[in-house]
């Protein structure tokens, strides 16, 4: 109980200062989030519209504009054609008499929607389809541009504007025996077209406001639906203390929003692994230096007046404090072993290791040492740390065996891997404690009383793993032990 109110006021105390948020600003939070997503996919989809919109009003106009193009070249292509023709009614050549040549071109001419057909003599006004009074105001018989047509010598293209209507025009002069006889006009409302093309537009920019309005409402649903498992992903984390690692985040479908929930309860698990390895590692330390610290303690209250009484309990209290600064240095050691700079690699020979190893070994206790196998090659491994391993398997075979007992050092390379091994006559290790030894603070049931922290075999694993290795053993009991580190070769 009271644990867990100073949880609560802990939790309370981070949420003050800002550094844990509480349910009610992690919703408001994601909320945010979704507006923000839904704002930039509007922004997008209006960007991409306008842009649609646009182009497509430049589409038709120009197609409009093109129509426009044919129409009137084609109507001055057939009038130049009829006037170097000869005249249906007489089969003659027209020659000079342009009234019949307009006369047969307009009784003949069916017109466009909004197309007008005006022709021109030197004196006035002759004919026109549709008839003189239903022309626009702007170019009736009347009018001044119908007055410039009259003067030109030239064809001419060109536009009529006015706030009523928007005419475009091709004025083709028709000159016979070098004078010009008349004039012939093709006009072409266009202001009614293009009411068509901007009704059109209006009417698409309409669809695509509701176009966008649907595909927005259905943006803040998916979204929702998308942050969802994110929302759940922060609610598990701020469920998650530790005393409590159990929550995980439920796992639906197979997309990446799956995959990162995926991803953080496998954090999760490894988080839980590493909080249970602490917890075990402390209560494991705890005990292990409780024990020597106990035992000055008691010396210590215990000791005696006499100088031979304080030697004793001098020599006791030196002994177990060098064990637990032997202790301190191992976990030192394994916890140093985790970090990127732990090995300094050098390319050796694997012929001089192995010598080396065994030079140094056979010093440790009085037995009958041996050199297997030399294995020949180079590897890049870290020396020191290799001679360290081999030499703490070698100092536990002498645990494990008589003066009279043989142990073996060797090595070889295997393929891809380097082998390095320190087999024993001694004892043996029982099947069910291979696997245990190597554990931190574990110890062999046969370990005949020996001062030991239970660190060396979890160094020389530490060591193994640190080059990308394992190491194996093969023991039966009473018929001795060989622990081989196996190593890759590192080019």
């Amino acid at each position: 109980m009271r644990k867990n109110q100073d949880q609560n006021r802990q939790d309370i105390s981070y949420r003050s200062l800002g550094a844990l948020p509480s349910a009610e600003e992690t919703s408001a939070g994601s909320h945010r989030f979704q507006i923000r997503i839904l704002a930039v996919y509007c922004l997008l989809i209006l960007l991409s519209f306008s842009s649609a919109v646009l182009a497509i009003r430049r589409v038709l106009l120009f197609r409009l504009e093109t129509r426009i193009e044919q129409a009137l070249d084609q109507e001055i292509r057939e009038f130049r054609l009829l006037v170097g023709g000869n005249d249906p009614n007489t089969a003659q050549p027209f020659g000079e008499n342009i009234r019949a040549i307009f006369d047969v071109f307009l009784k003949r001419n069916i017109p466009i929607f909004n197309e007008y057909t005006i022709a021109l003599l030197p004196d006035g006004f002759h004919a026109s389809i549709p008839y003189p009074e239903k022309l626009p105001p702007s170019i009736d018989r009347n009018s001044e541009m119908v007055r410039h047509w009259q003067k030109l010598t030239d064809q001419e293209r060109g536009k009529v504007d006015n706030c009523e209507q928007q005419i475009e025009y091709w004025a083709e002069p028709i000159e016979i025996r070098g004078k010009v006889r008349g004039v012939f006009v093709v006009a072409i409302a266009t202001q009614s077209a293009r009411q068509e093309v901007q009704k059109a537009m209006f009417i698409i920019i309409q669809v695509t406001l509701i176009a966008v309005a649907i595909t927005s409402i259905l943006a803040w649903i998916f979204a929702g639906r998308i942050l969802t498992p994110l929302r759940l992903l922060t609610k598990t984390a701020q469920k998650i203390t530790e005393s409590n690692l159990k929550q995980r985040i439920e796992v639906k479908g197979d997309d990446e929003v799956a995959q990162l929930s995926i991803t953080f309860n496998e954090m999760l698990d490894r988080l839980e692994s590493a909080f249970n390895t602490q917890k075990n590692f402390l209560n494991d330390v705890g005990h292990e230096l409780r024990i020597p610290i106990t035992i000055v303690q008691g010396h210590l209250e215990l000791m005696g007046d006499t100088l031979e009484e304080q030697q004793e309990t001098k020599e006791v209290v030196l002994d177990e404090l060098e064990r637990m600064n032997r202790l301190i240095a191992d976990l030192m050691f394994l916890a140093k072993s985790e970090q990127p700079d732990f090995l300094q690699l050098e390319n050796i020979k694997v012929s001089t290791l192995t010598e080396e190893i065994y030079t140094k070994a056979k010093v440790i206790a009085d037995r009958h040492w041996q050199l297997d196998e030399v294995g020949t090659g180079s590897i890049l491994v870290d020396r020191q740390r290799l001679v360290q391993a081999i030499t703490n398997l070698a100092q536990n075979a002498t645990k494990h065996t008589n003066p009279e007992d043989t142990i073996a050092i060797g090595s070889a390379i295997d393929k891809n891997y380097l082998r390095l091994w320190v087999r024993d006559t001694g004892t043996g290790i029982a099947e069910q404690e291979q696997e245990k030894i190597f554990q931190r603070f574990q110890t062999g049931s046969n370990n005949r009383g020996t001062k030991s922290t239970g660190l060396g075999l979890s160094i020389v694993k530490a060591i193994a793993q640190a080059h990308g290795g394992t190491i194996q053993l093969y023991s039966r009991l009473h018929q001795g032990a060989t622990f081989t580190l196996v190593l890759p070769l590192k080019k």
